[in-house]
């Protein structure tokens, strides 16, 4: 049995640290906010040295930065993934809507970096951007190459669709878990699903 070359040993500690830090950072900015974490707050989380930390990360923008695309990258790919969508549009418009409703719901560690990403933007605008850049604006453009592809919906509009389509999902979640307003205007996910798929599918009758 060949043994494992040096190089490819290297390659696997460097990715092994750098999940390390990736997670110890999480823990640290969903517990004091972006501007109150430090890099030897990253450093003692993830349990390796700050030099370490800067030695993957130049600086905090750098590791808040590569947080947010691991989580768009998590995020796309779990729900959109690797390939462009294809079938007929109600099945897969339905499916994409139940998948990605059902992830944001459940995963409470996306929700709360959503809320830091909320509290924060204002202050740092540039991080805000990041997150549109690498989770909205792909899904966006994956959703609008998929209904331009059918011109059997009859859809004047795809990107604005596209848009209507993303929104009303992401304001589900805000409203119902994000916000924790699912007492206050409580609706099934599935009425939500049922409607969009609906209104998009039937723009061809």
């Amino acid at each position: 049995m060949a043994r494992p070359k040096v190089g490819d040993i290297e390659r696997s500690n460097s990715a092994d640290k750098m999940e390390k830090i990736l997670q110890g950072a999480m823990q640290e900015f969903l517990a004091h906010g972006y501007a109150s974490t430090s890099m030897d707050r990253v450093a003692e989380a993830a349990g390796v040295s700050k030099a370490t930390v800067y030695s993957h990360f130049q600086d905090k923008k750098g590791l808040f930065k590569a947080l947010i695309e691991k989580l768009a990258r998590k995020r796309f790919y779990s729900i959109l993934g690797s390939q462009p969508l294809k079938g007929e549009p109600y099945v897969v418009l339905r499916r994409l809507a139940a998948t990605a409703l059902d992830q944001m719901v459940n995963d409470q560690e996306y929700q709360s970096f959503e809320r830091l990403l909320m509290g924060e933007s204002a202050r740092f605008p540039e991080l805000a951007q990041v997150f549109i850049y690498s989770i909205a604006k792909p899904a966006i453009e994956t959703i609008t190459k998929y209904l331009t592809a059918h011109p059997e919906l009859n859809i004047p509009d795809p990107e604005a669709t596209a848009r209507i389509l993303i929104g009303s999902l992401v304001h589900f979640v805000i409203t119902q878990e994000i916000m924790h307003g699912k007492e206050i205007i409580p609706m099934e996910s599935d009425r939500l699903i049922d409607a969009l798929t609906h209104l998009i599918v039937n723009c061809a009758e």
